[in-house]
């Protein structure tokens, strides 16, 4: 019997994991089928359990609810306990088991893809939501040499930094400018509203990266100002997607596949 999986968000229409996971199982062979399931705001756990009920076998999660699925794994990997957050649910016959595949995805992207250098670098991340806890340990992981989370609300950028420790220090988005940075990374979902993010000219080092983690024009407004702000790379966040989701298919299914095809026919696509 085909094996089913799908991503679960509010809102999910854009998403393009179901292409992604198609093109996984025709290249390894694997027998899934791959949906889209779109949760109301109030009733994620719910969704969650009547897909888990009708023999569904595991779960991406997207926007807002990552946190939330952290709460509702019984069983957590490492990386998903520290960033309290977690994209991938896997519905083993003891419990849920949650783990959380952005931060490789991020990393893989930008140094493998994008051919960008984070060690020794000054990046900053935007965002202090469940897409910026699940970077932070893979982006330390890199050997940066200086980490800011900087977010609207400043208490959860220091919560966030907190529980990594140095070299990852806090602050609001008003506190930005002066220091530069070499990578700048939106984790926000600001883009779902067609809203720029504050970004002063004194935080963008010369020859910056730009990057946002979503993709397309959910990604066009801050990628628009840090350009303007003097950013000479910009990136969107396709590559991240689609290197997380061959993570969450190695969970799943015992078995990575190779994303470069898929990213290549991606974009092509686009």
């Amino acid at each position: 019997m085909t094996d089913r999986y799908a991503v679960v968000g509010n809102p999910v229409a854009h998403s393009r994991s179901p292409a992604i996971h198609a093109a996984f199982a025709r290249q390894t062979g694997e027998d899934i089928l791959y949906s889209r399931l779109l949760a109301p705001l109030d009733n994620f756990a719910r969704t969650v359990a009547g897909f888990f009920d009708a023999g569904g076998k595991g779960v991406n999660v997207t926007l807002p609810f990552k946190g939330e699925a952290a709460r509702l794994a019984t069983k957590l990997s490492e990386r998903a306990r520290r960033a309290e957050a977690a994209n991938t649910l896997r519905f083993d016959v003891d419990g849920i088991y949650g783990d959380n595949t952005d931060g490789p995805g991020l990393v893989r992207d930008l140094t493998v893809n994008l051919g960008a250098a984070l060690a020794g670098r000054r990046v900053l991340l935007i965002g202090a939501g469940g897409a910026a806890s699940g970077v932070v340990g893979a982006l330390l992981g890199t050997g940066v040499a200086r980490l800011v989370i900087a977010n609207r609300t400043r208490e959860r950028a220091e919560a966030l930094a907190r529980r990594h420790g140095a070299p990852v220090a806090a602050c609001g988005l008003e506190d930005l400018g002066g220091e530069p940075f070499d990578v700048l990374i939106n984790a926000t979902s600001a883009g779902l509203a067609g809203a720029a993010l504050p970004l002063p000219a004194g935080a963008v080092a010369p020859g910056a990266f730009a990057y946002d983690m979503a993709y397309g024009p959910l990604a066009e407004p801050f990628l628009a100002a840090a350009g303007l702000a003097g950013a000479a790379r910009l990136a969107d966040g396709l590559g991240m997607l689609v290197e997380q989701a061959a993570e969450s298919f190695l969970v799943w299914r015992g078995i990575r596949p190779d994303s470069a095809p898929v990213l290549a026919e991606l974009r092509a696509a686009r």
